[in-house]
């Protein structure tokens, strides 16, 4: 029993100074961790620093690109209500008549249901100079029904204004900026809407192929390439956290307003 008293002895002494050798290693692995977490804690403290620098940096881009190059803002046009005129000429006329003229005129049937415009009077956005505008809307019918009338109708085009010409130019300007948008943000968009790009002069040369340049589009085809125009905007908007309240699937040109504008807290995240 003695002799068996001494070996269990022994063995403790050895399961003892081996707890020591494991608590030192214990110790000095806490140690390493500390160390590793302090660094981890300042890498990522330096990495959001970096992110905030380059955010601030791809927002003043941004800024400048749409302040210098494809300057966006609303125009209001100038347009007496009919149900106002018809009012003042039909002094029998109720209220809710005159009230129900005004609001058909504000509704568009736009493809296969009715589309509320601005109830504040007929606006539309421009880009690049007051003469390029789209409706707000979101209603380019006037692009696709000036192409079927071009089709029976043989001569030249004389109408320099018409509002097929601008609608195609804002569109392709729009386009050239979303992409721009896209190379500055680092953000890869789901729709591909031009044959081929040279991104490093893109903003100041016209040297990209877009479905709105050239040709005349037939109505399957330009509404197809708005569609995939509005969703690449609202992939932007979405990669920038705009504010989902504000957005229309439809108003191409006031979603990109409302993603390059300077109050968007988040743009260039």
């Amino acid at each position: 029993d003695t002799e068996g008293l001494l070996r269990i002895k022994e063995e403790n002494q050895k399961h003892y100074r081996r707890a020591q050798r494991h608590q030192e290693k214990k110790e000095k692995i806490q140690r390493h961790n500390r160390k590793l977490g302090d660094l981890v804690e300042k890498k990522t403290y330096d990495l959001k620093t970096q992110y905030e620098h380059l955010a601030n940096l791809r927002r003043t881009h941004i800024l400048e690109l749409t302040s210098v190059i494809f300057p966006m803002e609303e125009v209001k046009t100038s347009m007496r209500d009919p149900a106002d005129v018809s009012s003042e000429s039909d002094n029998a006329m109720t209220s809710s008549t005159v009230s129900k003229l005004a609001e058909a005129r504000r509704t568009t049937y736009l493809s296969g249901r009715w589309v509320c415009d601005d109830p504040n009077g007929d606006t539309s956005i421009s880009i690049t100079g007051p003469w390029i505008i789209l409706p707000n809307n979101g209603d380019y019918s006037a692009y696709y029904n000036w192409v079927e009338e071009k089709k029976t109708t043989q001569g030249p085009d004389m109408e320099h204004n018409n509002p097929a010409h601008t609608i195609s130019a804002a569109l392709c300007y729009a386009t050239q900026l979303v992409n721009t948008l896209s190379l500055i943000l680092d953000v890869n968009l789901p729709k591909k809407l031009c044959n081929r790009q040279h991104f490093a002069f893109c903003v100041f040369l016209w040297c990209f192929n877009s479905e709105f340049c050239g040709e005349n589009l037939s109505r399957h085809r330009f509404t197809r390439a708005v569609k995939k125009l509005n969703a690449n905007i609202l992939h932007l908007c979405f990669s920038q956290h705009v504010n989902l309240d504000l957005l229309h699937p439809l108003h191409t040109l006031r979603n990109l307003m409302y993603l390059v504008s300077p109050d968007t807290e988040n743009l260039g995240r």
